[in-house]
């Protein structure tokens, strides 16, 4: 079995989708956190200055939904062919964009909510559609695309409560990737953050 050595900062963030796909599977690795104030002296190290990283049996990796791809294929986690991989990649894409140009950088409340008030009834309209009866985005299972709507709906509504209180599907499809037993394994033993 390869060995398997995440680095990201103490909080979930763009690390957690790959937390939850080893918790799914079960698969052992090292969870490398540095505290943000000691960011500095480890930047130069890590490709591109950006984290995750993933070092695979001393290989370094980068970028997260590459990293997430790479093992949700090994944990089929993917679709079943070619253009259900292409539909969860549209919909892992979409939620990327959602959460990408979320106003992150800023403590200003006001400022998230404008930016969800003109982009998220496009957004999670669209992703509720995407869903529709099924308990899945997939259908009938579980694929990395369900885990990334849980872990970034759940960072924005860190900042903003209740942000997708409208959207009900898309509750539910959260609520069920929490009920996933190794998913909700990992959430009760992962280390305190707030976000």
């Amino acid at each position: 079995m390869p060995h398997y050595k995440l680095t990201y900062f103490n909080f979930r963030g763009r690390a957690e989708l790959i937390r939850y796909i080893f918790a799914y599977k079960n698969t052992e690795f090292e969870d490398c956190r540095i505290e943000y104030d000691n960011w500095p002296e480890h930047k130069s190290s890590i490709p591109f200055g950006k984290l995750p990283v993933l070092e695979i049996d001393g290989t370094v990796y980068y970028q997260s939904l590459a990293i997430g791809r790479y093992l949700a294929r090994k944990a089929g986690l993917t679709g079943k062919t070619e253009l259900d991989d292409l539909h969860i990649d549209a919909i892992l894409d979409t939620i990327d964009d959602f959460v990408s140009h979320f106003p992150w950088y800023t403590d200003d409340k006001i400022e998230m909510k404008k930016y969800l008030d003109k982009n998220g009834p496009t957004v999670l309209s669209g992703l509720e559609k995407e869903l529709g009866e099924k308990n899945w985005f997939a259908g009938d299972y579980v694929t990395w695309a369900d885990f990334f709507w849980d872990i970034c709906s759940d960072s924005i509504e860190f900042y903003v409560p209740g942000f997708a209180k409208d959207y009900p599907k898309l509750s539910a499809l959260k609520e069920r990737v929490q009920e996933v037993p190794e998913i909700a394994e990992w959430i009760k033993r992962r280390p305190e953050t707030p976000y």
